[in-house]
């Protein structure tokens, strides 16, 4: 380990370090391949599932819903139609009328992509795709728009996170004459205990459609989001403390778990920079046996006993070059944020627990993810102790998946839990890339498709290894992409894990990927598509950003559009043209 050198006060410089840590983005090491979790052998046998079989995918399917797909399909191929598709409807209503344009919607896109308007409406489609091998991941898809105005100051306060400007007061849910951050997306607590019983409605249809199904939930839906944004900011800024002190001690460009802070050389450090509490006292008392090193995960043990322990919770300052509580800003009205949050995904969770559901909450904009993640995990170590009952998203655009990742897992083996994942690619890319270069900090994203598509994998071979190793973890694999899902089979069989044990599934988009979906459940494969629901005009915004997100995947499902071409004249030849499914 190297020592430090010229003193801490010299290493600390006031603008140099300062800026480093929060103005700037920390520097990120990018593993080689053919490290654990990215394996690309060869399966010992060949895979049973065929993706060619057009008879078999689209069984489920008459030939009218075969069409609307193909009319779909190449409508979202069109960037006009996909980039000015909030005006185009806007407009629609307007000529048409709200009744005509519903209907119209209903017959195209909100038909393809929407299940239905209530928990009600949708089970015959959710019995159907059941009857057929596919299970159902229902969720209520109503999104709420903002005003321009407000989003533009909503915006402003995000990119605090990135150390770029101040909280306003304005911005903050603290009153004083300010606009008020909670009309944002919530009018007030109210709301979110209205999306509570929704969520209850959307657990309760789940349980009752099939014995194994998913919910999803988002917990902006469940606590205001500027509560999240500020519990974020204090997350991200107590890792990059960890990293710079970690780069003190010699151990920069290391994957995150493997970080180490030597105690001693940490109390010294800190001590010498004006901090009170005992560092190296907390982390030895914690434990019986003798502590010299933490990680990563230590560190981050310290926000659980923020109460007791708020004075080791320090962080510098940029503008004044010191040392200041993290928890300045984090007040009373917080906290109890954060407890009323718990304890309506609390009422959530236990009442999946009782119906048989999972818990699938949703990955949404990196400035709420830290805290989404967070609270998410605090009700995995309560829920799934027996079974895995909260499922985390992962989304692997991002540049840092694979640390969250393995640092979650590593977090699971230690407290005895079962580890649960929803593995994506991505879902806010546009808006995150346009958000990033307004405020001017480092892009979130993966500069590729090459690269998220090698994170996606590495993510998922490092849990399907760890599934191997103590079947306590488990993975949806939710991805459109054939390759992937054929890499997930091979690896399975290399692993030696079954289907029938219910540790790994796959999951793709209501409307989207039929010829990979259907085939995967009736070879016995764990399949669910992401069922959406809600009123047409609210969903709305919905189908809007799923526009945006599937802009590149919409534009090449040339295959998926020659296999229902292909499926269409087989029933045309056969004289099967008006099947209707069987079930």
């Amino acid at each position: 380990m190297s020592t430090l050198c010229g003193g801490p006060f010299q290493l600390w410089a006031p603008p140099r370090i300062f800026t480093y840590l929060f103005a700037t983005p920390l520097r990120r090491w990018k593993p080689a391949q053919g490290e654990r979790g990215v394996r690309h052998g060869t399966a010992r046998g060949s895979i049973s599932v065929d993706f060619e079989q057009t008879q078999e995918a689209y069984k489920s399917k008459d030939s009218l819903e075969l069409l609307r797909s193909l009319v779909v399909f190449k409508l979202c191929s069109y960037d006009f139609l996909v980039d000015r598709n909030k005006e185009i409807m806007d407009l629609g209503k307007k000529v048409l009328g709200q009744k005509v344009f519903d209907q119209f919607m209903k017959m195209t896109f909100y038909g393809q992509f929407v299940a239905g308007e209530d928990h009600r409406s949708i089970k015959p489609l959710i019995q159907k795709n059941q009857a057929f091998g596919v299970g159902s991941v229902l969720d209520y898809s109503v999104e709420e728009d903002i005003s321009e105005e407000k989003e533009t100051e909503y915006e402003s306060s995000c990119a605090i996170i990135e150390g770029k400007h101040k909280v306003h007061k304005q911005s903050g849910d603290r009153g004083g004459g300010a606009t008020e951050a909670r009309t944002y997306f919530h009018s007030d607590e109210a709301k979110c205990d209205r999306h509570m019983e929704t969520f209850i409605k959307c657990i309760k249809a789940s349980g009752g459609a099939s014995a194994d199904g998913f919910a999803a939930i988002k917990l902006t839906a469940l606590g205001r989001p500027q509560f999240l944004l500020q519990f974020s900011e204090v997350l991200l800024k107590w890792q990059r403390f960890f990293t710079f002190l970690s780069a003190q001690q010699g151990k920069d460009g290391m994957e995150a778990l493997d970080q180490r802070l030597e105690l001693a050389q940490l109390q010294e450090f800190l001590t010498k920079l004006g901090a009170k509490g005992d560092f190296h006292g907390w982390f030895t008392g914690k434990s019986e046996e003798s502590v010299e090193c933490i990680d990563m995960l230590d560190w981050n043990s310290l926000i659980d006993d923020r109460t007791k322990i708020s004075d080791l919770l320090v962080v510098p300052n940029i503008e004044l070059g010191e040392l200041e509580p993290l928890l300045k800003q984090f007040t009373v009205e917080e906290e109890d944020q954060m407890k009323r949050v718990l304890q309506r995904v609390d009422v959530l969770a236990k009442l999946a627990q009782e119906n048989g559901v999972r818990l699938m909450v949703d990955a949404e904009q990196t400035y709420f993810q830290p805290a989404i993640s967070r609270l998410t995990l605090e009700m995995q170590r309560v829920y799934n102790r027996e079974t895995p009952v909260i499922f985390n998203t992962y989304q692997c655009y991002l540049k840092e998946a694979y640390s969250s990742v393995t640092m979650d897992v590593e977090l699971s083996r230690r407290e005895g839990w079962h580890f649960a994942a929803k593995l994506v690619r991505g879902a806010y890319m546009y808006q995150e890339r346009d958000r990033a270069k307004e405020f001017g900090y480092e892009d979130p994203i993966n500069p590729n498709y090459e690269t998220t598509n090698w994170m996606y994998h590495r993510c998922l071979d490092y849990v399907l290894d760890e599934i191997a190793l103590n079947r306590k973890a488990n993975v949806m694999v939710a991805s459109h992409n054939e390759d992937t899902v054929k890499h997930t089979l091979m690896r399975m069989k290399e692993l030696g894990l079954s289907p029938t044990e219910n540790k790994v599934f796959f999951g793709q988009l209501l409307g989207m990927c039929d010829q990979i979906s259907f085939p995967l459940g009736q070879a016995g494969f764990p399949v669910y598509k992401y069922v959406p629901y809600g009123p047409v005009n609210e969903v709305m915004p919905y189908l809007s950003r799923r526009a945006q997100e599937n802009r590149g995947f919409m534009k090449g499902v040339q295959k998926e559009r020659e296999l229902l071409w292909k499926e269409l004249k087989r029933r045309l030849a056969s004289g099967d043209l008006l099947y209707r499914p069987a079930y």
